[in-house]
């Protein structure tokens, strides 16, 4: 119809009614996926990203009302001989007929249809975990606003550095959050760290008591559901002879799990491990963040000094920021001591930030014609860093030194 609004009449139409739910569904879940979205209202993330069912469901309905339209005789008509002889077109012509034109049925649910059966079959492999009975058995409020949960699940097992989602009823019925495990396979009991940064991780402490003084009974602990464990890239850390490990602030989770695992590998006579060295760097912005995990490197101190492998990990730690005039005195007044002032370890405390040019340099001179797994898990800035540094310090020889990236972030 000459006179008729384009609009309009394309909204009478199923594909044009589809088309716009499924564009505004789109244009929703993009524009809520970007890092300040995701970083500070995830609620806002997590509930829009469930308009992908109305994404697929009008996708698959958009082709219904054949708009999208196919010749139907061919044999009568090629259009590669027929386009130049358009003025013969005619009912008579026996190789030139008019060419006739059929919309064509809705295809698109052949190309969803697997995926949605996988992602359909996944949800309830995943739902059905989650409903396994989950028990707190310990809760630490460590500085830094870091809260420790140590955990026990029937049949629960697990790899070092790998995550788990988490979901609490009491505090929202459909979110569920990742946190890397930071307990090692060989203990009774699997734990997760947890920054305390955001309103559900804030209820989650107040909700298992890490606010209150005194001692909290195992029936007053909040009922939690526990879906996975998935892997991770810091999996792959025994197919190196030299892994390097980075954390940056709480960032320093997985490799909890993996220095532990890897201790305890490297102590079972059993097992003889291709990962021969070990380099761990962890940047921390300020001395609270250094509690909980020095405790562990501490523990790992001690051990390896008793079984004589003191050379085995080589661990370094640089404070970025956080110390006063009155500390920066302390510290210069114990620096002849045998430990640091900070963390009580053996290796001293760097103030700054890395140089890792000069750090990716030292390694490859020392590990000449091997592979060296990078891991590193925190911020992008230090992320392209790091990747760059492995790209430039890569020997183009073969049989050189080569270093592989591999990172994880939340």
């Amino acid at each position: 119809m000459p006179n008729s609004d384009a609009i309009i009449e394309g909204l009478k139409t199923i594909a044009g009614v589809t088309g716009v739910v499924i564009t505004l569904a789109l244009i929703v879940m993009v524009s809520s996926s970007t890092e300040v979205i995701r970083r500070s209202y995830f609620e806002v993330f997590w509930y829009t990203h469930h308009l992908f069912i109305v994404f697929f469901i009008g996708l698959v309905l958009h082709g219904i009302g054949g708009i999208v339209r196919g010749q139907t005789n061919l044999d009568v008509h090629n259009p590669e001989e027929c386009f130049r002889r358009y003025l013969e077109w005619s009912p008579d012509d026996a190789t030139c007929k008019i060419p006739q034109f059929q919309g064509g049925g809705a295809q698109t649910w052949k190309w969803v249809l697997a995926p949605m059966i996988l992602y359909v079959a996944e949800r309830c492999i995943r739902f059905y975990r989650s409903q396994q009975k989950v028990v707190i058995t310990k809760v630490v409020k460590h500085p830094s606003k870091v809260l420790e949960l140590q955990m026990k699940k029937r049949g629960f097992q697990m790899q070092a550095g790998q995550y788990i989602f988490i979901h609490c009823p009491s505090i929202s019925r459909l979110e569920w959050h990742p946190f890397t495990l930071t307990s090692a396979p060989q203990e009774d009991h699997f734990s997760v760290h947890i920054r305390i940064v955001g309103d559900w991780t804030g209820a989650l402490s107040k909700a298992c008591g890490a606010e209150e003084p005194e001692f909290q009974d195992a029936w007053k602990m909040p009922q939690i559901a526990v879906d996975g464990p998935f892997g991770t890239a810091s999996e792959d850390i025994f197919r190196y002879q030299v892994g390097v490990l980075v954390g940056a602030g709480i960032g320093v989770t997985p490799f909890a799990s993996v220095l532990k695992y890897i201790w305890y590998q490297y102590c079972n006579p059993d097992i003889t491990l291709k990962l021969k060295k070990v380099y761990f760097y962890w940047i921390c912005p300020d001395t609270l963040s250094f509690e909980w995990f020095a405790d562990l490197l501490q523990s790992l101190e001690n051990q390896m000094l008793e079984r004589g492998m003191g050379d085995f990990l080589n661990y370094n730690i640089y404070l970025t920021r956080g110390w006063d005039a009155n500390q920066a005195k302390n510290i210069i007044l114990h620096e002849e001591e045998n430990s640091d002032v900070i963390t009580g370890l053996q290796q001293k405390t760097h103030y700054g930030r890395p140089h890792w040019d000069q750090i990716f340099s030292n390694i490859a001179q020392s590990h000449t014609g091997v592979s060296v797994g990078v891991f590193f898990c925190g911020p992008k800035g230090l992320s392209s860093t790091l990747h760059h540094m492995c790209n430039q310090h890569s020997s183009s020889d073969p049989r050189g030194v080569h270093f592989h990236y591999n990172k994880e972030n939340f």
